[in-house]
């Protein structure tokens, strides 16, 4: 038999020279070494052994071992790169110094049920080892980053809290003065009917001029609710009144209402990430560390 470069081996061993079992789920290729000429089983990780490493364990195993390729019952020579998942897929050939070895992997659908099976145990009992020795590790990781985050968000939010303190103050007292002025207006506006009323004309004359003045009244109430779709409740317009003041007010001071609530919101985020995982978190940390973080 010949390989890739076309140079004569000396023997072609038949298959049962090197054979291949599963155990647990993993393939153990039993082959003769040449020099200490002993068999020697090698148990390989298919999804993540290539092909050369599992030829370096071999020459590690037997220093006489000059050359060891894996060609495809081609003659094609196997890259050192290919996953061992994939040469075990089909027959292949191993060379050994001079000595090639023909190799039939079985076929992996027709492992037993037994090997499949205690492949899943084994499956279950590293998922539930995993957890148990490294899910602690991982909500402490993960609440020192959600700790950094609340401060990075809390300096990010702290010179728009004071500039927001400093707008909301004047918002709310330019607020308060337009109420106290309608009130003005509104208690001007009574008197001066009264005194009209009492002094200067009559009510006869009078009575048109306040028809008038409610009816004036009531198209500005009518007109509220057509430019705002609200009615005109005094708390309603007071809050509609304060919002005026407080975005002509941001605008001018550069105050970016849509980051401040973009922070906001990733505070809230971030503090219930951490009030959720703190929970499951102090079932299983000792009263000491938890006292310690807090």
């Amino acid at each position: 038999w010949r390989g890739q470069e076309g140079a004569p081996y000396s023997t072609l061993m038949p298959s049962d020279e090197v054979t291949i079992n599963y155990r647990h789920g993993l393939p153990v290729i039993t082959l003769l070494l040449p020099t200490r000429s002993e068999r020697c089983q090698f148990t390989v990780k298919p999804v993540v052994t290539t092909v050369g490493a599992f030829l370096q364990d071999v020459q590690r195993e037997d220093k006489g071992i000059e050359r060891a390729e894996v060609f495809a019952t081609d003659g094609t020579k196997v890259s050192d790169a290919t996953l061992m998942e994939v040469l075990l897929m089909n027959d292949f050939k191993l060379v050994i110094n001079n000595t090639a070895y023909s190799v039939s992997p079985p076929v992996k659908d027709k492992l037993s049920s037994e090997h499949a099976t205690e492949m899943e145990d084994i499956k279950s009992l590293v998922h539930r080892l995993f957890v148990a020795l490294h899910l602690e590790d991982h909500q402490i990781r993960k609440e020192r980053e959600l700790l950094q985050k609340l401060d990075y968000l809390k300096g990010e939010l702290l010179p728009l809290e004071q500039m927001k303190a400093r707008i909301m103050d004047s918002a709310d007292a330019k607020t308060s003065r337009l109420l106290w002025v309608g009130l003005a207006l509104m208690s001007t506006q009574g008197g001066a009917l009264a005194w009209l009323t009492w002094w200067v004309y009559s009510w006869d004359i009078m009575e048109p001029v306040t028809y008038f003045i409610t009816y004036g009244s009531a198209m500005a109430f009518y007109a509220y609710f057509v430019l705002t779709k609200q009615d005109y409740i005094y708390p309603q317009a007071k809050d509609r009144q304060f919002l005026h003041y407080f975005y002509r007010k941001s605008k001018k001071q550069r105050f970016n209402v849509e980051r401040y609530n973009k922070l906001k919101d990733d505070l809230a985020e971030a503090e219930e990430s951490l009030r959720r995982l703190r929970q499951p978190l102090h079932l299983r940390l000792p009263v000491q560390e938890i006292s310690d973080k807090d």
